[in-house]
Order: structure tokens, then sequence, then C-alpha cells
């Protein structure tokens, strides 16, 4: 194990917190690891939403670039970020064992939802399932690190800013103002970390393959089935959460129109054993059922 394993990750803290965490596991199963840290287009370009820069993978695609050159030889990622389809010649070789899958509502006051608010986030799925509970409520854009969109909100007279959960406590900044948004589905694969690496690298594959936690990976999947098959990416407002309890997976989907004004949510169960194309048979139904006319309407207006 004297081959050292470059570990590629984005230069934020959060990025730099989990490319750390795999990198310690690594070393604790006797790995020697190296860090690599590259700037991608999406910590670049701040003033325009996600979905404007056309860019599929935008907090990946810089990684992806470094391993196919032979920069890297893994990387991490926050699993949400990761295209359902990963680039030719790159493959998933671990998700760790998932955190917190909730969004919420970080705010500088107890604001009261019965009044005009305004809500900050830069997800079209936060966007759109906020108006679809709040419909007069105004929801403006956030983007930036976290560090970044939590100074904003505190500069700003908004009401409150939605974050995922998981991100602020990795990093230790979830302030005690915050609701919970349970009632929320979050984006697919919320909460998880992602391991990537060469097709080509057995010995990569076989050490990060070590660090796989298989619930974890069993709901992502379907989840990702689900958008996969939905053809969101990051440009469409679609939730998926899966769970599992005792020998049964749980599944909740959404897709909404981008004011919210249209849900089409579905819930379903399957055993364990049969859920290898469970996410996107819950996507069918979806598309079945005014899905396809929705997705059409959403792909014209981005």
């Amino acid at each position: 194990m004297n081959r050292p394993i470059r570990i590629g990750t984005r230069d934020s803290a959060l990025a730099v917190w989990q490319a750390t965490s795999v990198e310690k596991a690594l070393q604790n199963l006797g790995y020697n690891t190296e860090l690599v840290t590259v700037k991608s287009t999406g910590d670049l370009i701040l003033d325009k939403p996600l979905y404007e820069l056309g860019i599929t993978g935008i907090f990946t695609k810089t990684l992806d670039v470094a391993m196919l050159n032979g920069t890297v030889d893994i990387a991490v990622h926050s699993m949400k970020d990761v295209p359902t389809l990963l680039p030719k010649g790159i493959v998933q070789t671990a998700v760790l064992e998932r955190a917190s899958t909730e969004d919420i509502l970080v705010h500088n006051g107890q604001p009261d939802f019965k009044d005009v608010c305004t809500i900050a986030t830069g997800s079209l799925r936060r966007k759109a399932q906020w108006l679809n509970r709040y419909p007069n409520h105004r929801v403006v854009g956030l983007r930036g690190n976290v560090h970044t969109r939590l100074q904003k909100l505190k500069e700003s007279d908004w009401s409150g800013a939605i974050f995922a959960k998981a991100g602020l406590e990795r990093i230790d900044v979830l302030p005690h103002k915050h609701i919970s948004l349970d009632w929320m589905i979050p984006a697919p694969a919320q909460g998880a970390m992602v391991v990537v690496a060469l097709e080509s690298d057995d010995y990569c594959i076989e050490a990060s393959s070590r660090l796989n936690h298989t619930i974890s990976e069993t709901c992502t999947r379907v989840e990702r089935d689900f958008l996969r098959v939905l053809e969101g990416g990051c440009s469409a407002p679609i939730g998926a959460l899966a769970t599992i309890e005792g020998d049964t997976l749980l599944f909740n989907g959404v897709l909404l129109s981008l004011d919210g004004s249209t849900e089409l949510k579905i819930e379903r169960s399957a055993k364990l054993s049969a859920t290898d194309n469970f996410g996107e048979d819950c996507a069918r139904e979806i598309l079945e059922n005014g899905g396809s006319e929705l997705m059409q309407y959403i792909k014209k207006k981005l």
C-alpha cells in the first residue's frame, strides 16, 4: 500500500471537509494519501443561478477532467451535485454513510409565514416546493459557498434562506436560529458523499470501495435512478428520498412546475430484494400521469 492516492476536491470548506474525511478513512485502512484542490466553474461564477449556466455537473466537471488527465486518482463529491450519468472512464466506487437529508430554513428572527416573506435559495427544487406551500411568498436567488450564503443572509432583510442541514453540520456552522423543513422532499442523494475513480484504476477502486456503506448506496441509487429517468439533472424541481425500514425500502418522490403551482408526488414501497428497477418505475409512473408534459414545459422555459 505504498502508492499515494491523490484525492481531488474543490477548495470550498465543505468540499475539503468531505475529502479530508475520506482521506482519514483511507489512512485508517493503511493507505497513503494526498489532497489535491481545484476550483470549479460553479465556484467561480456566482452571479447566475446554476440552471442558467448550462453545464452538466458544474461542480464536478473540473475534477473529472483532472482525473482523466492523471492529476488526481479519486474525487470526493456531494452526491447530489454529481450527474446521474458519469463521464466515460469514471466509475462510482463508494457512497459513505449518509448524514441528514433534511432541508432547513436559517433565519435572522422567527418569521411569520402568514405574512409575505422573502426566502432565498439557488435551488429550483426548494423554490418550487416553497411556493407550492406558500404561494404568496417571494423567492430570491442565493449562490456561493456555505459561509458566503450565511453572511448574505445575515446582511439581508430576507425572512430566511434554505440550506441542507448536513452541509452546515459538517463544518460546524449550523446556526441556532433554524427551522426544520421536514415537509420538503430533498434533492436525490442529499446528505451523501460519493467517491469516484478511473474505471481502469484497480488499485484505487479496491481501496475506496472499502468505504462503501451499503444502505446509503442502495437508497441513493434508487433516488438517482428516479432523477435520471425524469431527466431532471439540475434543471428541474425534482425531489426524492428513499429510506429503509427492516427489509422494506420506502420512497417519496416529487416533480413540480417551476412556480410550484403543479405538484406530482409519488409514495411507494418495495422489498429490498426488489429495488433494482424501482426508482425507474416510480419515475415512469410520474411521467405517465402528467410528468411528461410537465417536463417538456419546464425544458422550454429554462
